[in-house]
Order: C-alpha cells, then structure tokens, then sequence
C-alpha cells in the first residue's frame, strides 16, 4: 500500500531518509520531512507491508531548469528508497507511479530525477523504472 505522508509520518518519512542518506541525523531529518510535508510544491509517499514502512519517495516541483527537459515545472524525485528485504517487489515501481501522478495533477508534463555518476544501482533502478538517461555532468567547485 502506497500512501502519502502526514506531519505524523515526518519521523517515519525521517528514519527511510536517513537509510538513504546515513551522513544526517535522525533530527535533521525529521525537521527536514516536517518542512517537506507542509510544502504545497512537494510531497512523500510512503510504501507499507503489514502496517510497516518499507520505503519512502520524496518529490517536488522544480521550477528552474532541469537537465534534458523542455517545460516547468518538472516533477523531481528527489529520493527513493525501498529496504532491502523488500526490494523487487514493486514497491520502488508504485512509488515513482505515485509521485508521477502527483506531480500530473500539479500540471506537470515532465518528471526527472538524477543520481551520482558511479551509483550504478541508482541508474539500473532509474532505467527499470522509464526513465531514460538526459545527460552526463560532472560539477566542480571552488573555496573563495
């Protein structure tokens, strides 16, 4: 069952997160997904089994350019995760199915996502999911 997360989901939403980016705090998270869930331009869906999460997709709209696309805003899935145990299930599937249609009925005709050039499990999930690949980047940075 796929649902979309309430302010009383921030800290489920917050411990799938963290399995995805471990380099954060659990309270970093909560407030982060507390912020996301209010915001009328984002969303996150949460998958369940058995009344437990067993993974989370959290969307937005974009209204600045997003690589390879031609309109805005664009849908953008800005995380996905599914538990290990649950993987190659659906789940990853009915996610991005729920954040599509989310960001459709906010006008979109477009939805994009990215991951780290050399995340090949990221790209292979992308690619089994529909999307295709827009462009290779690589960014630099500099201290002033």
């Amino acid at each position: 069952m796929i649902k979309e997360a309430t302010l009383s989901d921030a800290k489920e939403a917050a411990q799938m997160a963290i399995l995805l980016w471990p380099n954060h705090t659990l309270e970093e998270f909560t407030l982060e997904m507390t912020n996301f869930i209010t915001q009328p331009d984002a969303i996150i869906f949460l998958a369940y089994h058995d009344q437990k999460v067993v993974g989370f997709a959290q969307c937005q709209l974009r209204y600045d350019y997003v690589e390879g696309t031609s309109t805005s805003p664009v849908g953008y899935l800005e995380g996905l995760y599914v538990k290990e145990e649950f993987r190659k299930q659906g789940y990853a599937k009915q996610l991005v199915n729920a954040c599509e249609n989310w960001a459709k009925q906010k006008g979109c005709q477009e939805f994009a996502s990215d991951c780290e050039l050399d995340n090949e499990t990221s790209l292979a999930v992308h690619l089994s999911l529909g999307f295709t690949e827009a462009n290779r980047i690589i960014c630099f940075k500099k201290s002033l």
